[in-house]
């Protein structure tokens, strides 16, 4: 299926008079029996019909016509005296229907003249073609399955309102092609991720959702309480410490497609609610990772839209060729306007004044690494448009990654950037249990100067690494921000299906 155009502007419409005249019509329907049926079976899919019986001519149709059933929204509606056409729209496609005072019967005719745009109509009969060669089926049975009560959306210019097709997604998904494309979309991707991962031998799991300490990333969590265990619970911020457990425990190779929560701002590249995909592998090293999420991402987009060489927002992304790799301090220093050495990038004062010219803010408690990754993302992370592993993190900013052997200072831990959004964390992971205690120490003493989105200190995951957690390598890939770039979607709320809102007034 190519991706269909995006639909044009649409006028504001009163609909109350509709609404009123459909109701009467509904009040009619259930003096004459019952107005929702619920014995209407069978139906075939009009894609299918479509692939079968398209190619023939009318000639051969004419000649031994097939009989076929189709239910789904009327979408248009022909009324030409003794005879009507329409059409239906099914979940997989649209067909058009005949409906005739001689074939259909003039009662069914009848009836069908007073049905509305956005029905829900069941129909038999039998298969031609019309005159300009378009697949129809002849109507020998007509049901009306469920009244629409309100009106659709003018039927040439679809739903274009961007606030109403994200909070009443069912109607954006009914009239706009693109839309149910999108997610279409989206649903072969994420399958793609699961059987590349069932291929590698990584074994699905789950992980709870609700955590007595939410942990595996710096982030703001949401807070409920148990009433029976009379206990606070917060909605998982990640699930990596559980899925690190379970590599302790002798499954060496796990994943898992996951829900996860953050109480944090709202925009183009964030929701609450979103999803991604973690894995973890023992006795490999962050190289791997590295290798197996590009080799992920290349057969997701080829899987879910068939090509890697992708059009997002005027730009051409290629997910074909291997993907650029620079550490954090090339990356500020091939965006600098200015040559800096390494030394100068691990000094505190140099980097505070770096970051001060720039208009900055940054706090008195960060050391150099922590205002490093600041310089970074201010001033080289929005010029990574092609995909680019970023390597080489701070220790200070990486408290879940393990510290390089030869540099103590930085850690063995990435990010993948592509159109300057990150689209995956991956890292070897810190085994060594008083370096993670310590670790979490600081980070407590973050949260208790403060920082909501400091880690909070796991006793049960720290006692789990002391009973021996093997070299592992794991990464996170964010679902929404990958279909963003395979739909060429501008905002994260275009590829998730209900995303969060203000109420409405």
């Amino acid at each position: 299926m190519q991706e269909p155009r995006k639909p044009e502007a649409q006028p504001a419409q009163d609909e109350n008079q509709i609404v009123a005249e459909r109701r009467a019509k509904l009040a009619k329907l259930r003096t004459e029996g019952p107005a929702f049926p619920n014995d209407f079976a069978g139906a075939d899919a009009s894609a299918e019909l479509a692939a079968r019986y398209g190619a023939r001519s009318a000639e051969e149709l004419e000649k031994s016509p097939p009989e076929a059933t189709i239910a789904g929204r009327l979408m248009l509606k022909r009324v030409m005296g003794k005879a009507s056409f329409g059409v239906l729209q099914d979940g997989s496609n649209r067909l058009q229907i005949y409906v005739s005072d001689d074939h259909s019967g003039k009662d069914r005719h009848a009836a069908y003249k007073h049905f509305d745009i956005g029905d829900i109509v069941g129909a038999r009969g039998v298969l031609f073609k019309t005159r300009t060669g378009e697949l129809t089926l002849r109507v020998n049975e007509l049901r009306l399955l469920a009244k629409s009560l309100r009106p659709l959306p003018e039927k040439f210019h679809g739903l274009t309102d961007q606030e109403q097709r994200y909070r009443q997604r069912y109607l954006d998904l009914l009239v706009n092609e693109r839309a149910r494309w999108v997610f279409e979309v989206r649903s072969r991707a994420i399958r793609a991720l699961r059987e590349f991962m069932s291929r590698q031998g990584y074994l699905e799991v789950e992980t709870p959702m609700l955590q007595p300490i939410p942990g595996g990333a710096a982030a703001r969590p949401f807070r409920t309480h148990h009433n029976a265990l009379d206990m606070d619970l917060y909605l998982r911020i990640a699930p990596e410490l559980y899925l690190k457990r379970l590599v302790v425990g002798g499954m060496e190779k796990v994943f898992e497609i996951n829900r996860s929560f953050r109480n944090e701002g709202i925009s183009t590249r964030h929701n609450p609610e979103f999803s991604m995909m973690e894995m973890y592998c023992a006795y490999t090293d962050y190289r791997y990772m590295i290798s197996l999420v590009q080799e992920l991402l290349r057969e997701a987009a080829q899987a879910s839209v068939g090509k890697t060489l992708l059009e997002y927002q005027g730009r051409q992304i290629d997910f074909g060729k291997p993907f650029a790799q620079l550490s954090i301090a090339q990356a500020i220093r091939k965006y600098a306007p200015e040559p800096w050495s390494d030394a100068q990038l691990r000094d505190r004062e140099f980097l505070a004044a770096r970051l001060r010219a720039l208009g900055v803010e940054f706090g008195a408690d960060q050391g150099w690494g922590s205002l490093q990754l600041v310089l970074f993302e201010t001033i080289a992370e929005k010029n990574l448009i092609e995909p680019t592993f970023v390597t080489e993190f701070p220790a200070e900013v990486s408290p879940l990654a393990r510290r390089k052997d030869s540099d103590p200072g930085i850690t063995e831990r990435f990010e993948l950037f592509i159109d300057a959004k990150e689209i995956a964390n991956g890292f070897s992971e810190l085994n060594d249990p008083e370096d993670q205690a310590e670790r979490f120490l600081e980070q407590s003493k973050k949260k208790d100067a403060g920082d909501q989105e400091a880690m909070y200190y796991d006793g049960d995951y720290v006692r789990a690494l002391e009973y021996g957690l093997p070299p592992t390598s794991g990464a996170g890939i964010g679902i929404d921000r990958l279909v963003m770039l395979l739909t060429d979607s501008p905002s994260i709320r275009d590829v998730i299906l209900f995303p969060h809102m203000r109420p409405e007034a």
